[in-house]
């Protein structure tokens, strides 16, 4: 069985060429080839010896994913349906923001974690991705929609750092000079709060943005709403964010979605206010996308405001969520492959 060429860094290509004998700088090369150059054909790689042509032809893997449909969202959010080689289904979602083309890409099929209003959850997690398949999400819609990426979030189906290490290898890809290029900057990954992998994370190389799904300002209401929490609580969350800022100096982002008569009353947001003052972060407000087998119900846009105005009269940076792609089920929580069901 052939390699899948996805799967390597840059570092682990390296390794790879010099245990078969080859340079460390082919390494180079290759990316170069494969990510600048979108050139597969072992043939038509010019530069390197007719021995690492052969090589390539014999050991890689270069196969995109297999488009099992297109949707297109009112707003402009495509949504991708990708056939895995296993015969898996995974969801991938193109967002156009003034600042350019954001890729909402999926970490595992399935989802273990279990939150109570989100419909990922209810796909029981089947497998990690690998490092090839989440690079390939990018690709394949690069290539679809002849379009130049310029930001990832991590934030489809799946919790990323529940599948940490393939997600990590995932960005060094993607944020190599010779690989995709898209900058730490441009590179965001959400947590529903696994807190010794977001000391971990504060220390790796590239500094990514982190993101964590709060969602409630105290335990009581968190443990209903996420049972990560009753593992992780809210407290050691809040202290595993400031250690991520102390170390990489990134702002982090509170993600919150508004659940009416749930999480959205004045007194709710003055509890967040005061859970996260003196944290250089902001909030994510986002209207909640309704799942038919939960019993939520999205807050109306007049309370919506007033619970955001509440946190910036309290000082908080935050941002209420334009929603995105909820007519074809590819906004918020509603990743679920529901047309397969």
């Amino acid at each position: 069985m052939k390699l899948d060429f996805y799967n390597y860094s840059i570092d682990g290509l390296k390794q790879l060429l010099v245990n078969s004998g080859f340079k460390a700088y082919n390494a180079d090369q290759l990316f170069k080839w494969v990510y600048e150059m979108n050139i597969t054909k072992a043939e038509e790689m010019t530069n390197i010896s007719k021995d690492l042509r052969t090589f390539v032809e014999e050991n890689f893997d270069f196969s995109s994913l297999e488009l099992v449909t297109k949707q297109e969202s009112s707003s402009g959010t495509n949504k991708f349906l990708f056939k895995l080689k296993d015969g898996i289904i995974i969801e991938s979602v193109l967002m156009e923001h003034d600042y350019g083309l954001s890729l909402c890409v999926t970490s595992q099929a399935g989802c273990s974690m279990g939150c109570s209003f989100c419909a990922s959850g209810l796909i029981n997690k089947q497998r990690d991705l690998t490092t090839a398949e989440l690079v390939n999400q990018i690709i394949s819609v690069q290539k679809i929609n002849s379009v130049k990426i310029s930001h990832i979030v991590v934030m489809g189906t799946g919790e990323p750092f529940d599948n940490y290490d393939n997600v990590m290898n995932f960005i060094r890809v993607i944020n190599y000079k010779h690989g995709l290029q898209i900058g730490s900057r441009h590179i965001t990954v959400s947590t529903c709060g696994i807190v010794p992998k977001i000391y971990d994370f504060a220390k790796e190389e590239i500094k990514a943005n982190l993101a964590i799904s709060l969602h409630a300002p105290n335990n009581e209401l968190r443990n209903r709403l996420m049972k990560i929490n009753k593992v992780y609580p809210i407290h050691d969350v809040i202290e595993a964010s400031k250690d991520y800022f102390e170390i990489t100096k990134r702002r982090v982002t509170f993600e919150y979605i508004l659940l009416k008569g749930v999480n959205d009353e004045i007194h709710h947001a003055n509890e967040l206010s005061d859970l996260i003052r003196g944290i250089n972060c902001y909030v994510n407000l986002i209207p909640y996308n309704p799942v038919n087998e939960f019993g939520y119900e999205k807050t109306d846009e007049r309370r919506a405001v007033k619970f955001y105005q509440q946190l910036i009269k309290r000082g908080i940076n935050v941002t209420l969520r334009k929603e995105m792609g909820s007519d074809i089920d590819a906004a918020c929580g509603q990743l679920r492959l529901k047309n397969l069901k």
